[in-house]
C-alpha cells in the first residue's frame, strides 16, 4: 500500500509587523482516506486550547450532542478530539450503518473546528463495521504532533471483543512504541481511546503501553462507562469521561453522571482541564476517587426496608427507614413524600442530621385505606435529599426519588423432579403469575391476543425452575439481527440474601447476579451465553401463536450465593420484548420494572422458599 504523508505548515496571523512562530504539524498515515474532517486550525500564538467530546451513543438521547456542537462553536477551540461511541452501530446492515454515519457527519459538518475521530465499541463491533470505518477514515489508530505535544489516537477495539473487553494488540503496540521512540522530546503526550483499559482485565498489550508512558509527561482520556472519574497513576492522570448525549441516569456530579465537553488548555506545565457542563463549569476534580468511594461505590444512604405480607389485602402496615452515614463528616437528610391515591402514609421524621459513621432508623406508617390488593397498588414515592458537609471543600449534595411498595409474599414451592422438555405437564398446580407491566405505544399493543405471558416457579434438590406460557401472535426472529431488535425473554436472578438482593439496582451483573436473555434464533439464541457461571437448561415447545418454555437454574448456584443449604429467598426479574412487523416500536412486558430502571421498586420480585 502506498503511504500518504500529509505535511501542513500552519501560519499564525500576526498583529502589525511582528512575526510569530510558525507551528508545524506532521501527520503520517498509510491511506488516502483521513480519520479527521479537516485541518483548518483555529490557531493562536503561545499556549493552545482544544476540546474533547465523549460518548454520544449507548442509548443516546436525541438532541444533546448537537447542543454540544453549538456550544463548542461558541467556545472556538482550535480543534476537537473524541473518545468514540459516535454511532449506535451494533449491526451488519450497511444501509443502517450508512444512515447512522451520515447523521453523525451531519453534526460534524456544523462544527467550525477540526474534529478527530477515535473508534468505540459501538463504532466497530464486527468486521462489517470495521471495514466501514476504514472506508470512511482509512485507519483506526494514528498519531500527530501539534505545538510540541504528541497526540496518540488509539483503537481499543482492535480485537472486536465488545464492551468491557478492550485490547491493544501486538501490531498496534508496535505502532505506539515506534511513535513514542520517534517523539522522545515532546513536552507532553496525550492519549485518546474509548475503553478505559486501565480498569479492565486481559487487555493484551495495554500494560506494556503504560510502561512506555510512565517515563514521560502524559494524560490518558477514555469514555465507555458513561461516568466520570479521575485517577492519578503511572506518573500521569487517567480520566474516564461521562457523556455528550450517551445513555445516562444523569444523577449528577456525585455519581459522575452528566453531559459535558472537556476544555483543555495546553500550557508549558501541562494540560489544564475544565469540565464544561451544560449548566456550568467544573475543573478536573469534579469526581475524585475519594468521592466515588463515598457516593457511587456505596448504597444510597436512605433505604426503606421492604415488607412482605401473607395477607393479600392488608390494612395497616409499618416499614422501617434506615439512614446511613458512612463518611467521616456530618450528613443532612431531607425526606419529602408525594401523595398516593390509595395509600395514606406518615413519615416519623422528615429532617435529620446523621453523625459521621452512624445510622438513624425510624418508622414509615402506612394505611391501605380501601384495603386494595397489594398487587394492585402502584408504588409510593419519597424524595430524599442528601448533603455531606465539608470544612475544606464545597458541600456535596445529591438526591434520589425512592420507589416503595409493600409486597405480597410470593412463595416458591418444592416439587418432584421436573423434566425440562417445554411441555409444562408437571405445572398444573403451581401458582401462575401474569406479566402486566406494559410499556410502549398503545397503538403497538393489541391486547392478550397480541401478547400475554404467565410464569410459575418451583424447585427441587437440584434446580430452581421457571415455567412460561407465552401467547404471541407473531414471533419476530432475525437470525442476523442484534439481540435487542427482536422478540426476547429476559430473566434476572439474584440469589444473594434478601438485604442485598432487595436493593440490587443493576450493578454487579455477572458477579452478584445473572441476566439471561434469550431470543428465538436457531443459532446462538442466548446473549453472551459463555459468560454465564453455569449451564442453563432450556426447552421450548412452539405453538401456532406462542410457546411454552421450561428453564432450570442449578440450585448449587442459589445455595452458594444465599449462604448454604438453608437458602431462604431469591429475587427474580422477568420480562419480554415483543416486536411485531408493521409496528413502530417494541412493547415491553415486565413482572416488575427492571432493576436498573429509574422505576425499580427495591425488593420487587422476591420469592421465598416454602
Amino acid at each position: 500500500m502506498c503511504r500518504f504523508t500529509c505535511l501542513l505548515l500552519l501560519l499564525i496571523a500576526s498583529g502589525g509587523s511582528i512575526a510569530q512562530e510558525k507551528p508545524t504539524i506532521y501527520i503520517d498515515i498509510p491511506t488516502q482516506q483521513k480519520p479527521w474532517n479537516h485541518t483548518e486550525w483555529n490557531a493562536a500564538p503561545g499556549q493552545f486550547q482544544f476540546a474533547i467530546v465523549t460518548d454520544r451513543t449507548g442509548g443516546h438521547r436525541p438532541g444533546v450532542f448537537p447542543i454540544g456542537i453549538k456550544k463548542l462553536n461558541l467556545l472556538q477551540p482550535e480543534f476537537v478530539m473524541s473518545v468514540g461511541d459516535l454511532i449506535e452501530g451494533y449491526t451488519k446492515d450497511t444501509v443502517q450503518l450508512n444512515a447512522e454515519w451520515k447523521e453523525f457527519m451531519g453534526f460534524i459538518d456544523l462544527l467550525e473546528a477540526p474534529f478527530f475521530y477515535v473508534p468505540g465499541n459501538h463504532d466497530i463491533t464486527n468486521k462489517v463495521m470495521e471495514d466501514k470505518w476504514k472506508e470512511l477514515f482509512g485507519v483506526a489508530h494514528y498519531h500527530f504532533v501539534y505545538k510540541d505535544v504528541l497526540f496518540l489516537c488509539l483503537n481499543s477495539e482492535d480485537n472486536i471483543r465488545g464492551a468491557g473487553r478492550g485490547t491493544i494488540d501486538d501490531e498496534q503496540y508496535e505502532y505506539i512504541k515506534k511513535a513514542l521512540e520517534e517523539n522522545t522530546d515532546v513536552k507532553w503526550t496525550l492519549v485518546f481511546l474509548h475503553q478505559p483499559l486501565w480498569v479492565q482485565e486481559d487487555t493484551k498489550r495495554w500494560q506494556d503501553v503504560e510502561r512506555l508512558l510512565a517515563q514521560r509527561n502524559h494524560n490518558v482520556f477514555a469514555g465507555h462507562y458513561h461516568r466520570y472519574w479521575k485517577t492519578d497513576q503511572n506518573n500521569g492522570k487517567y480520566i474516564a469521561l461521562a457523556t455528550t448525549g450517551g445513555g445516562s441516569r444523569l444523577r449528577g456530579k456525585a455519581y459522575g453522571e452528566f453531559d459535558h465537553v472537556v476544555w483543555v488548555t495546553m500550557t508549558e506545565e501541562g494540560p489544564v482541564l475544565a469540565n464544561l457542563f451544560l449548566e456550568g463549569i467544573w475543573d478536573e476534580n469534579v469526581v475524585t476517587e475519594a468521592l466515588v468511594d463515598l457516593v457511587r461505590n456505596r448504597p444510597f444512604p436512605v433505604q426503606i426496608t421492604p415488607i412482605y405480607l401473607d395477607e393479600a389485602n392488608p390494612g395497616n402496615m409499618v416499614a422501617t427507614i434506615k439512614v446511613t452515614n458512612q463518611s467521616d463528616t456530618k450528613m443532612q437528610a431531607e425526606l419529602t413524600g408525594y401523595n398516593h391515591d390509595k395509600l395514606f402514609y406518615q413519615l416519623e421524621r422528615t429532617s435529620l442530621e446523621v453523625n459521621p459513621n452512624d445510622v438513624e432508623t425510624f418508622e414509615l406508617n402506612l394505611t391501605n385505606v380501601e384495603k386494595s390488593a397489594l398487587t394492585d397498588l402502584t408504588p409510593l414515592q419519597i424524595k430524599a435529599d442528601i448533603t455531606y458537609e465539608f470544612d475544606s471543600q464545597p458541600n456535596v449534595s445529591f438526591s434520589s426519588v425512592l420507589e416503595y411498595a409493600p409486597f405480597f409474599k410470593y412463595k416458591v414451592k418444592e416439587t418432584s423432579k421436573i423434566k425440562v422438555d417445554g411441555n409444562l405437564k408437571e405445572w398444573d398446580k403451581m401458582q401462575w403469575i401474569p406479566l402486566e407491566n406494559v410499556k410502549g405505544s398503545p397503538f403497538d399493543f393489541d391486547g392478550a391476543d397480541d401478547f400475554s405471558l404467565q410464569f410459575a416457579t418451583a424447585y427441587d434438590e437440584d434446580y430452581f425452575y421457571v415455567g412460561i406460557r407465552l401467547t404471541d401472535d407473531s414471533l419476530f426472529i432475525d437470525e442476523e439481527g442484534s439481540f435487542g431488535n427482536q422478540d426476547a425473554l429476559i430473566l434476572g436472578l439474584d440469589a444473594r440474601p434478601q438485604h442485598l438482593s432487595a436493593f440490587n439496582g443493576g450493578e454487579g451483573r455477572g458477579k452478584d447476579w445473572i441476566a439471561y436473555l434469550r431470543t428465538f434464533k436457531k443459532e446462538n439464541p442466548v446473549y453472551n451465553e459463555k459468560s454465564l457461571p453455569f449451564k442453563v437448561d432450556f426447552e421450548e415447545k412452539r405453538a401456532e401463536k406462542g410457546a411454552t418454555m421450561e428453564i432450570a437454574f442449578p440450585l448449587e448456584y442459589v445455595r452458594k450465593m444465599n449462604g448454604g443449604e438453608n437458602w431462604s429467598n431469591l429475587r427474580l426479574g422477568l420480562g419480554y420484548y415483543d416486536f411485531d412487523s408493521g409496528d413502530e416500536n417494541a412493547t415491553t412486558h415486565f413482572w416488575f420494572p427492571a432493576w436498573n430502571s429509574t422505576e425499580d421498586i427495591p425488593g420487587s420480585g422476591m420469592l421465598f422458599r416454602e
